[in-house]
């Protein structure tokens, strides 16, 4: 009886184990793919990108995709849901650094550059086109964390001088806020003209300069001249 009850609860332990290991294998399945998909969008923009090629980059079948997504556009929000996580805790430990506003300037600034030197200027664009329900999160990620902690670094700027104090913190911020979407129309700058991460530098630059007193203006040279050695 005891070898009959223990043969029955080393069955149950194994099913579960059985089951544990089956949902960890499908979770890294879908990181792998997503991960996939993330790099592909990147680097050639949503619609050039298939299932093919997809699966290829993964090294799984097409097959294993749909058995986790339903199709191309499940696939599509879900990346780019992730991203956007992603840039809202980049934002977030930005906030929290422990070097000041003129630290946090600098910090948004290294983020710009490796955000944007790989990607696909096409991408923001094919999204707002062909993925509206991507593009309504890219919005809601814009008016809701980034305006309110540029609102916030602008207001903490101006306390402690570096920081213009007659410049009005909600329309900068919403002016900065909507330069994002700006960069990314083809109309406005022409990819096979501008180079993206250069034109988000630029006009990040000019942003930067625009709120600097002169004492914010010395100190942020500095530091972005030792981030640069």
């Amino acid at each position: 009886m005891e070898e009959t009850l223990e043969t029955l609860n080393f069955d149950k332990v194994s099913k579960v184990f059985g089951l544990v290991f089956i949902e960890i294998v499908k979770l890294e399945t879908k990181e792998k793919i997503i991960s996939s998909a993330k790099q592909l969008f990147l680097g050639y923009g949503v619609r050039a990108v298939t299932m093919d090629d997809i699966a290829r980059e993964a090294g799984v079948s097409k097959k294993t995709i749909y058995q986790v997504f339903k199709d191309k556009n499940e696939l599509a929000v879900e990346t780019f849901r992730l991203e956007l996580e992603k840039d809202a805790c980049k934002l977030d430990s930005v906030e929290e650094g422990e070097d000041g506003v003129i630290g946090q300037l600098i910090l948004l600034t290294k983020y710009i550059r490796e955000r944007f030197s790989n990607m696909h200027p096409m991408l923001l664009n094919e999204v707002k086109r062909y993925y509206p329900n991507c593009f309504l999160e890219f919005e809601k990620f814009k008016k809701e964390q980034v305006w309110r902690a540029l609102v916030d670094l602008l207001e903490e700027g101006k306390k402690v001088g570096h920081f213009r104090s007659g410049i009005n913190s909600e329309i900068i911020a919403q002016l900065r806020v909507e330069q994002f979407s700006i960069m990314f129309d083809p109309s406005r700058f022409n990819p096979g003209k501008y180079n993206m991460m250069e034109t988000q530098l630029q006009i990040f630059e000019h942003f930067v300069y625009g709120i600097l007193t002169e004492q914010g203006r010395k100190i942020y040279e500095e530091k972005l001249s030792h981030q640069l050695k």
